[in-house]
């Protein structure tokens, strides 16, 4: 079981998933809240039988996974929609999140939250929080570009984000990925041993 947890966050498009599996190659175990969530509302998704009831048969897709855009669309326009959606969603990716922190081998593990700044229970389960940063052209550039959205959609789901400057006051690291992937690798060696280092001290100190 590891004790040491980074919370790793950013916005849309910043470059979380790229991070995160740089972080997985120098050895850390990565539990990532997104994933959870994708599990949770495909066909057989423990999450489908409540959305269902919730929202009706037009949440789900011909393959009985969620409509994620559909589901998108509806809770940008109706705020209770969204809560509700939370309700059912959160409890569960929580529950299975920390689940898996426990179970984890690796000196320390990498929680990827998109919301961690915007949510206090994952922020109090973190010993360090490091946020993807890069400038909000870069981020529209990216999510325009992989998911075919146009910029006002792009934009309206940062505007349900936190800012950037909201999220740099929050981190206690910051990985900028403005450019390539190669640019990453030394600062992600460099946090590396920097967590290695802290999750060792921590577990000493617990001893």
């Amino acid at each position: 079981m590891s004790d040491f947890v980074v919370g790793l966050t950013g916005g849309i498009g910043s470059g979380k998933t790229t991070v995160a599996d740089l972080f997985v190659a120098q050895g850390a175990t990565l539990v990532d809240t997104d994933a959870i969530a994708h599990e949770l509302t495909r066909p057989d998704g423990a999450a489908m039988p409540a959305l269902l009831a919730a929202f009706g048969p037009s949440v789900a897709d011909v393959h009985g996974a969620l409509d994620r855009g559909s589901m998108r669309r509806r809770v940008f326009a109706d705020p209770a929609a969204r809560a509700q959606l939370e309700a059912i969603l959160h409890p569960l990716i929580r529950q299975l999140s920390l689940e898996r922190v426990r179970g984890a081998g690796s000196p320390y593990v990498i929680l990827a939250v998109p919301l961690l700044v915007e949510s206090g229970s994952y922020r109090e389960r973190c010993d360090r929080v490091v946020v993807v940063d890069c400038p909000e052209s870069i981020q529209i550039a990216r999510v325009m570009a992989r998911s075919g959205l146009a910029e006002p959609e792009v934009r309206a789901i940062m505007a349900a984000q936190a800012s950037r400057q909201v999220r740099l006051a929050a981190a206690d690291d910051v990985v900028l990925n403005e450019g390539s992937r190669d640019a990453l690798l030394p600062q992600l060696r460099k946090l590396h041993q920097k967590y290695l280092r802290l999750s060792s001290e921590k577990a000493k100190a617990n001893c």
